[in-house]
């Protein structure tokens, strides 16, 4: 500012005379040049002398803010999936130490979650304090209503045309592409930040892309990986493909190879070169060492070898993809032998974003994530990093998947315990869905009945669900050791858990009672409904939350009226399904069907899904419902490693909630909703009006006025 002065000075008082022919235009080119002048030195004055009033009002306002706090430091640890149920029989069996201290001292109790109990709905309702009808997130995925296709509904990207101004031409400069939020509402820290608390948000879900505010953040659930997935692996292998139909979530890759030695490339993103798209990827090669019983990598102009115990995963490997003149894409890779004889499996894991040169927004501020990776070094930046797709497909076991989820774990634990070191106030929030994915993965060892046990072991890894459980505790009592009684501890859940035995294929039931209609001569068995007649279809069933009435002006070839017939419709489709009965377990797999219209309120309730469905305990849309497959089949057997869930009706996974103060009243019951409005209202601010969620009231404990001595 002070060097743009300098130069009006300058321009005004050092000219030279010159002569000039002055076109008829050039008086109306030049009044508007020097309104716009004197406009923008006005509002550079106006910024100068109304600074010191707007920095005294803020700071009346923090005084005033200050004088109504109740608290110095508010800490908040997230276990994803922690299930009250669990907790309840661990703590009574004396393995949860910590969470027994705090349900003595302070406050335990259920926490209700989320309608559906899924958790990028649960945790963006947490971050905002409103319910999803105002959040717009309401599963992992929508659908585009033009394609009927399956959409991310927790970010897009968005490409506008990019252009170079010279006078009044626009001259086309490329592309620009920004990453937009999915997630509406404002969060809890953002208002805080408003009024200059500073906050720290690591790996709460649904934080990506980072939104600015008064603080820091970590990104969490749904950042991609370095090809633009929620997470896809390699497996690179000697042995040919038996079967090129079968599904994956990653890639397999034959290894080129003769003898002891092979090669191949990695590859990385797309990149747009001349008008079309190009796959960067660098070579590879290596040797199998038959002596030592390792194998050897050379990974593209490296001279160091990396060498591979069988069995033992590869610390944090950089990947550097050259894109010519522009900026290197780096990434980050671990990789895993997983078999050498008779043919060589090596599992590489997702491509994270290597957080030192993030080439993608995953902190706020940018060099947040710079600034860990220097103190902690590598570390997984994937939203879903703990590979259960390639658990569920067999290319690791699931003692690799243990070790690979500790180790993120521990990644994770490290960066937050040296914040909370560093830090004596403000909001701390640190979300670790290790929990929830040993649980997704393990929960059939706790189901003798479970359909995925046939055939399988069922005692190696028996305990791996209590450990997990145990392992948070530790966390839990680590933490405990950091804080003092003037700060306040919470510890929660998005929502529990419960096994995943049957799959219901509502779009299977929705094709028998003729409410989805397929081509002429179509047979079922399609993915992402390629065979469906969609200008004589009513319903589909799209993702894990629920079914869509496929509504005129709304979809592309909608035909069901807006108005009453949409509520006709539902209303027979939650009468039909809340009947349905499965002869084979004596069960009915749907409890209860909810109405969008009533479950939700709020600018974006339109495009949540129209019948929520709130199914009974050990039943769950299938997979082929969720991509949006047609099968005979109602009710299918699930088999997968993915053995736990908590896509059920609310009421039966409600999440957990420990704190180290005792709440003054639990009646009526706590909600996930209502940790939001409670921590503005701890900081001395008054519960905005748009949030939905109601304060909680805490006794704090009586030595809270002490000397503050950690315990």
């Amino acid at each position: 500012m002070i060097l743009f002065l300098i130069t009006l000075i300058l321009y005004f008082f050092s000219a030279s005379c010159a002569y000039a022919y002055i076109g008829p235009g050039a008086g109306f080119a030049f009044l508007s040049s020097f309104v716009i002048l004197f406009i923008s030195v006005l509002l550079i004055l106006v910024s100068i002398f109304s600074w010191p009033v707007r920095t005294a009002i803020l700071l009346i306002k923090r005084r005033k803010i200050k004088r109504h706090a109740k608290i110095r430091r508010i800490v908040i640890i997230g276990f994803d999936g922690l299930d009250p149920d669990l907790c309840q029989q661990y703590m009574q069996e004396g393995k949860l130490a910590n969470l027994a201290k705090l349900r003595q001292n302070g406050s335990f109790c259920p926490l209700q979650t989320t309608m559906p109990a899924i958790s990028p709905v649960a945790w963006s309702t947490f971050a905002t304090g409103v319910n999803p009808g105002k959040h717009n997130i309401f599963d992992f995925f929508t659908r585009d209503v033009q394609t009927y296709q399956p959409v991310l509904s927790s970010a897009k990207i968005v490409t506008a045309p990019r252009t170079l101004k010279i006078g009044p031409l626009r001259v086309p400069f490329g592309t620009s592409s920004t990453v937009v939020a999915g997630r509406k509402s404002q969060s809890f820290w953002s208002v805080l930040g408003k009024f200059k608390i500073f906050s720290t948000v690591l790996r709460v879900p649904i934080t990506y892309p980072p939104e600015k505010f008064y603080g820091s953040c970590l990104s969490a659930m749904c950042a991609p990986d370095l090809l633009g997935t929620l997470g896809s692996f390699t497996l690179f292998t000697t042995q040919p493909n038996d079967d090129e139909n079968r599904e994956s979530k990653g890639s397999v890759v034959l290894l080129a190879h003769e003898g002891n030695c092979f090669s191949s490339r990695i590859d990385g993103p797309a990149i747009k070169r001349n008008g079309s798209d190009m796959t960067l990827s660098i070579p590879m090669r290596g040797e199998i060492d038959t002596h030592r019983q390792m194998v050897k990598l050379w990974i593209g102009k490296q001279k160091q070898v990396l060498r591979l115990t069988p069995g033992t995963y590869s610390p944090w490997q950089k990947l550097k993809f050259s894109a010519g003149f522009h900026k290197p894409v780096c990434g980050l890779v671990r990789f895993l032998v997983t078999q050498v004889k008779p043919h060589l499996h090596i599992y590489m894991s997702p491509i994270n974003i290597d957080p030192e040169k993030p080439v993608l927004p995953i902190s706020h501020p940018f060099y947040y994530a710079i600034h860990l990776a220097k103190l902690h070094g590598p570390f997984s930046t994937l939203g879903l990093a703990e590979d259960t797709w390639a658990l569920n497909e067999g290319v690791i076991d699931e003692e690799a998947f243990l070790k690979q989820s500790y180790d993120i774990y521990e990644e994770r634990q490290t960066i937050f315990l040296d914040h909370l070191k560093r830090s004596t106030e403000g909001l701390t929030v640190s979300v670790f869905d290790t929990t929830d994915r040993i649980q997704h993965m393990f929960f059939r060892y706790l189901s003798d009945d479970h359909p995925a046990n046939d055939g399988q072991d069922t005692t190696t890894h028996k305990l791996a669900v209590e450990q997990a459980y145990v392992r948070s505790d530790e966390l839990v009592g680590r933490v405990m050791q950091e804080i003092d009684d003037r700060d306040l501890l919470m510890v929660i859940s998005d929502h529990g858990f419960k096994p995943f035995k049957w799959g219901v294929n509502l779009n299977s039931w929705l094709w028998r009672e003729g409410y989805l209609v397929l081509e002429d001569g179509k047979p079922p068995g399609a993915d992402w409904f390629e065979n469906v007649n969609w200008t004589k279809t009513r319903a589909y069933a799209c993702g894990l939350a629920g079914i869509f009435i496929n509504i005129r002006g709304r979809e592309k070839f909608g035909i069901v009226e807006p108005s009453h017939e949409k509520e006709a419709l539902q209303n027979e489709i939650k009468e039909k399904l809340e009947t349905l009965f499965d002869e084979k377990n004596d069960c009915k797999p749907i409890r209860r069907i909810g109405l969008s219209q009533h479950e939700f309120n709020g600018p974006y309730a339109s495009e949540a899904p129209d019948l929520l469905v709130g199914f009974n305990i050990g039943y769950r849309a299938s997979w082929n419902c969720a991509k949006g497959k047609v099968t005979q089949d109602i009710i299918e057997p699930n088999r997968k490693r993915w053995s736990g869930d908590h896509s059920f009706d609310p009421p039966l996974v409600p999440g957990s909630f420990f704190s180290n103060w005792q709440l003054k009243d639990q009646e009526p019951k706590i909600s996930i909703m209502d940790i939001a409005p409670t921590v503005l209202n701890l900081f001395g601010l008054d519960r905005p009006k748009f949030q939905d969620g109601k304060v909680m009231h805490f006794s704090p404990p009586p030595s809270r006025h002490g000397n503050g001595v950690k315990r």
